[in-house]
């Protein structure tokens, strides 16, 4: 699901920031549901080209319009990550639809793409987290 979060950088909490700027997001996992709190990876949605040592998954345009993104090319950030509570403070309506929180869902192939490369990194330990 594509959400829109206040997401917050690593850079931003290691300068001692607790608030990030609201977008797009993607929901990667969530722990079991039976737990309270439960609690889910978000990885951030950007229009900024991934950089040296940024790894993302491009979002096809096909995608992008069917959520309702901009017509600028954006990636799914997954060499990093937040952790939250589910639900929490973080959501925030879309632009200009109050009460509505979320864009849609990625198509399923894309999802795996995503959720595959989140995983290698996370495991080799090169995706960092902020714990929210």
């Amino acid at each position: 699901m594509v959400i829109r979060y206040g997401y917050l950088w690593t850079r931003e909490a290691a300068i001692g920031r607790d608030q990030g700027k609201e977008r797009p997001a993607c929901l990667v996992a969530a722990m079991d549901s039976i737990a309270l709190p439960r609690f889910v990876v978000i990885l951030a949605i950007t229009q900024a080209r991934p950089d040296k040592g940024t790894v993302g998954v491009e979002i096809p345009a096909k995608v992008r319009e069917a959520l309702g993104l901009d017509d600028v090319p954006s990636w799914i950030i997954v060499s990093e990550h937040n952790v939250d509570e589910w639900p929490n403070g973080g959501l925030a309506p879309l632009p200009g639809r109050p009460g509505v929180f979320s864009y849609g869902f990625i198509p399923p192939g894309l999802f795996a793409q995503v959720k595959a490369k989140f995983l290698e990194l996370y495991e080799r330990g090169r995706s960092a987290g902020v714990r929210r």
